[in-house]
């Protein structure tokens, strides 16, 4: 792999942390469970991995964000996920916060996105 390479990959994956959080804040209303969790992102385009997505789970309940619980399912048992009351007022903050930062971010591509092209 090329030092380009590297280095995008590791600005791309620095990007993608910090707006994993937000959204899977948006998909927390109906509890779910890790792998449905994946598959609500995936058909989003928005891809996930399980090493990625657990220890975030984990991260966001002990933050207060999230609540668990667990539910036996076909003798298996799972952790449910939902988002807490506080959650869902982090999740209100943060979507406003990313919509101003959106709204940055394509008025700078706009102006300089056609310089590059």
């Amino acid at each position: 792999m090329s030092e380009f390479d590297k280095l995008l990959s590791n600005t791309v994956q620095e990007m993608r942390r910090g707006t994993l959080a937000l959204a899977v804040l948006t998909q927390m209303d109906e509890p779910q469970y890790g792998y449905s969790l994946i598959q609500a992102l995936s058909q989003h385009q928005l891809e996930i991995d399980q090493n990625t997505l657990y220890p975030l789970l984990r991260r966001l309940e002990k933050q207060g964000l999230l609540e668990s619980i667990w539910q036996l399912e076909d003798n298996r048992p799972r952790r449910y996920y939902k988002i807490s009351e506080q959650g869902i007022q982090i999740r209100n903050a943060l979507i406003n916060e990313w919509t101003a930062i959106d709204r940055s971010i394509s008025k700078l591509i706009g102006k300089e996105f056609s310089d590059v092209n």
